[in-house]
Order: structure tokens, then C-alpha cells, then sequence
């Protein structure tokens, strides 16, 4: 497990590109047969990606978690980006299709990932955060996590918008999590932009087509950062940084936090105009 630590508004100013992409930016997250995990010291969140394909991938237990257990003082949200797959939890087994969740509350002792075909495998995204009580463990669908639309093709920002884990949905201790999908001609998410500098937030991308790239915005509203992104990246926001992007063609991304509250609409908005 990569360990990644924080970065004050004044240091990340003054990074260079490589540096910027070393400090945020997770790549190669998706590798088949393999758990990769990054543990980020904002929040406490470990990002991973779980790619099974002939055999199950098993959510080891970490030395840096000085725990029993991965899941012993964690909570955990699962959402498949690729082929139909298992999560396994204390032997109860979830089918999860793609776009599909699965959270798993703190005291589960045994996690493992796999998929149902190995042509096809699934493409299992992680978020993990400390969780002070237990909660059930559960499944949701599309349907179930309630879409809602939003934006309008003649600002390229047309977008539908899935909440699974939030005060209105799965039940967590503090992770929030869900994904938007952006429709043919639009490229633009999160507008207008937004901070909470009382919770961090990780973007993943996934569907980003071959050849293309998504504009990832990061920093202060008045000092802005951009990190080049490929399909099934993620990056790491700072609580006191923006995040929206904008994609040379159309992609979706899931949206992860963790902080002091569970509000999905929790956000400080930034006016475009004083974008600098």
C-alpha cells in the first residue's frame, strides 16, 4: 500500500507537472490480478482498484492499519466499473453489475472480489475511510441510487448523476460516494466548481475513451492547477482545493469523500468569472 501525504495551497503552488502528478494523481490502478491500494493522509482514505480475473483478489489486511483486520476500524464503498462481478462479504456474496455499489461496514472480516467472466472481467473501484461504528452492509443499483439530471448540451455539461452512499441512501459513517455519467456532445463536470474545506474528495475516471484525455482543475479558485488524465485514473482533492474537469469526448466519474458531514450538497460554489 503506497503512502501518499498531505499538501499544503502554499507548497502545491509551486509544483512542477511531475510533481503535481506525484503527489495526486493514481495511475495504474486497474492492472488485472491485482489490489492496488494508495493511502492518503487527507481524511485517512485509501483509494484502490481490484481487477480479478481467473481467481479471487482478497482484501488483505495492511501493516500500516496496525490492525486485526483491513475492516476492523474502516468502512468500505465498492462500485464496478467493467464486467459482471462478486464481492464477497463474510461469506454473503453480491452480484454487482457495472455502475453497481457495495458498501461494507466497519467489522467485516473478510472481503474478496471477483468476477464472472474472465473475457470480461470486473473493474472493482475502492474507497475506504475510518469508520467509529458498524453499519450493514449493502447493495444498490442504477435504479435504486434514484438519477438525477442535470445541466444542459448548450454548456457541454449535460450529466446524470447516481447518489449511493449519503444521508438519503446507503447508510455510512462518513464516506460519501457516487458516480456522474455525462451525455454524447457534453464534457464539462462539476460546473459551477466548488470547495468544502470540510471534507476531501477523490475523482475517478472511467470510460474515457482510447486517444482521449480529461482536463482535471485542481488548486485555489485564484491560483489553479491541472493534472492530463487517462481512463480509470484517479486523483486526490485537497479539501481546500476546487475539482472539475473538462474531457476531449465524453466519460463518466465516480465521486468519493470523506469529512465531517455526510451533505451532498455540502459545497462553497466558486463564481467561473473569478477563476484564475
Amino acid at each position: 500500500m503506497e503512502i501518499r501525504f498531505q499538501s499544503s495551497p502554499k507548497e502545491t503552488g509551486g509544483m512542477h507537472t511531475e510533481e503535481l502528478r506525484s503527489n495526486f494523481l493514481i495511475e495504474n490502478l486497474m492492472s488485472p490480478g491485482i489490489l492496488k491500494l494508495v493511502y492518503s493522509h487527507f481524511d485517512r482514505i485509501i483509494i484502490g482498484g481490484a481487477v480479478p480475473v481467473n481467481e479471487p483478489i482478497h482484501l488483505s489486511n495492511e501493516e500500516e492499519l496496525k490492525a486485526k483486520f483491513f475492516l476492523e476500524r474502516r468502512e468500505l464503498g465498492i462500485i464496478n466499473v467493467g464486467g459482471k462481478g462478486i464481492v464477497t462479504a463474510d461469506g454473503t456474496a453480491y452480484e454487482i453489475e457495472k455502475l453497481e455499489c457495495v458498501y461494507v461496514g466497519k467489522g467485516t472480516q473478510s472481503v474478496s472480489f471477483s468476477s464472472v467472466s474472465a473475457q470480461e472481467p470486473a473493474l472493482f473501484y475502492l474507497l475506504s475511510v475510518p469508520a467509529h461504528q458498524a453499519y450493514p452492509n449493502r447493495k444498490m443499483t442504477k435504479a435504486e441510487a434514484a438519477p438525477v439530471h442535470l445541466g444542459d448540451i448548450s454548456t457541454s455539461n449535460k450529466r446524470t448523476i447516481y447518489k449511493y452512499i449519503h444521508n438519503d441512501g446507503i447508510q455510512s459513517c462518513q464516506l460519501v460516494m457516487g458516480l456522474t455519467v455525462l451525455e454524447e456532445g457534453s464534457v464539462w463536470n462539476s460546473v459551477p466548481p466548488h470547495t468544502h474545506t470540510r471534507r476531501m474528495e477523490v475523482y475517478f475516471y472511467f470510460d474515457v475513451k482510447e486517444g482521449q484525455r480529461v482536463f482535471h482543475v485542481m488548486g485555489e479558485p485564484q491560483e489553479t492547477r491541472h493534472l492530463v488524465m487517462a481512463n480509470n485514473e484517479a486523483v486526490i482533492s485537497a479539501p481546500w482545493s476546487m475539482h472539475f474537469g473538462v474531457g476531449t469526448a465524453n466519460y463518466g466519474f465516480i465521486w468519493g469523500m470523506a469529512g465531517e458531514n455526510k451533505e451532498f450538497t455540502d459545497m462553497d460554489p466558486v463564481a467561473i468569472a473569478s477563476i484564475k
